[in-house]
């Protein structure tokens, strides 16, 4: 062991000399909009705790009363016999959400990704992939046999390119709905039209858009209005939906069938928790009958954007709760990070090769939580501190 911990040393040093060492800030409290780190109370601004709803005195309820019910764990993967009937019940939930015929659970959506491409795509096929998608996507489209084409981030002109080249028998379009270092919605207006044009399939992972995005809160699909259009929406329950974790497949039943019969990560992985499948069946019960959580989400996402923008920062993005603000200097991206949380404002600096070089910045996420006196004492924080480091 010697040998590979020198030379696992070695790289772990010059991780740290880089400046992109993770360091994990521990949690002392539920995960809310203010939080306990360290001791220090601070107010949180980097959770995916969209609609707020991690912490949910009517979620936790159902988890606890699911332990009762159906006890803690299946011990065994869903074909043998880790099939509860509240696990039909999700994904009949879920496919009604998406308007399609099916649902598969997954451990996670890094696991749904991981377990797509392999099993529906052949050599004979290929995908199309944006340049920026999420790890998942990459990691899903590296396993499978198809013809691998990448396309620059949401150029469409790109796109049709690549697209009129292929002579597949399947051509499958892969994007995220959400960019989640940008807050940017990917174009799906246009890729529906692409894919109509070259007879292409659509896949969108929807993990930073299920619902709170669009008129419903479908997602990125319903915000474009295009939700009809999409043929495999991939998700998480481990964002909006409660936080907790856990994925799902939403396409056609044969799809679906087919994912059940062949997919690894869902053959071979523990069926999801009963109290994590009882408590996502009530947030999907919550967030259909009450619209007030994406309302709330909404507002505060409005405010905070424009107020932002008023004290003369940049930002990228338009209406998603994501605000990354640019810094685009790492140093001062950090220094700036560590004097809000001076100011309890708990945010994290991103930087090469997280995103691209000269690109840092300040991602903000907002909650349908966050009161107005918590944003506004984010904002002013910013302001002063942007004017001290010479940001603004």
């Amino acid at each position: 062991m010697t040998k590979i911990n020198n030379i696992l040393k070695n790289q772990l040093d010059q991780i740290k000399k880089d400046g992109t060492f993770k360091n994990e800030r521990i949690i002392q409290t539920p995960q809310e909009t203010e939080i306990n780190v360290l001791g220090k109370t601070v107010i949180n601004f980097c959770a995916n705790n969209y609609l707020g709803l991690s912490n949910n005195v009517d979620i936790k309820k159902a988890a606890i009363e699911a332990i009762d019910e159906w006890g803690f764990g299946l011990s065994s993967v869903r074909f043998i016999c880790g099939t509860q009937t509240i696990h039909k019940k999700l994904e009949q939930k879920v496919s009604e959400f998406h308007g399609k015929e099916d649902t598969i659970l997954y451990s996670s959506c890094f696991d749904a990704n991981g377990g797509l491409f392999e099993t529906i795509l052949s050599k004979e096929d290929a995908v199309f992939s944006d340049e920026l998608n999420h790890a998942s996507i990459i990691d899903g489209i590296r396993l499978c046999k198809a013809e691998k084409n990448r396309y620059r981030h949401a150029d469409m002109g790109h796109l049709e390119e690549l697209l009129q080249k292929s002579t597949a028998r399947l051509k499958l379009i892969a994007t995220d709905g959400v960019f989640s270092m940008d807050g940017v919605v990917a174009p799906l207006k246009e890729i529906v039209a692409l894919a109509k044009k070259y007879d292409a399939m659509i896949m969108v992972d929807d993990c930073h858009a299920t619902g709170f995005l669009g008129k419903e809160g479908k997602g990125s699909a319903d915000y474009h209005n295009v939700l009809d259009d999409i043929d495999i929406i991939t998700s998480t329950f481990g964002k909006a939906l409660g936080g907790a974790s856990g994925g799902f497949i939403s396409s056609s039943k044969e799809i679906v069938q087919t994912l059940r019969q062949k997919s690894r990560p869902y053959l071979f992985s523990n069926s999801l928790a009963p109290a994590l499948v009882a408590a996502s069946i009530k947030v999907f019960d919550m967030i259909q009958n009450d619209f007030s959580y994406k309302k709330n989400l909404e507002k505060n996402t409005m405010y905070f954007r424009e107020k932002i923008k008023e004290y003369g920062f940049d930002i990228k993005g338009t209406d998603h709760p994501i605000v990354p603000i640019m810094i685009y200097d790492a140093k001062k991206a950090v220094k700036m990070s560590e004097e809000l949380l001076k100011k309890n404002i708990y945010v994290i600096a991103f930087s090469y090769p997280v995103v691209g070089k000269d690109q840092a910045r300040i991602r903000v996420q907002l909650s349908a939580e966050h009161t107005q006196e918590q944003l506004d004492h984010a904002l002013s924080a910013f302001c002063d501190i942007g004017r001290i480091l010479n940001i603004i």
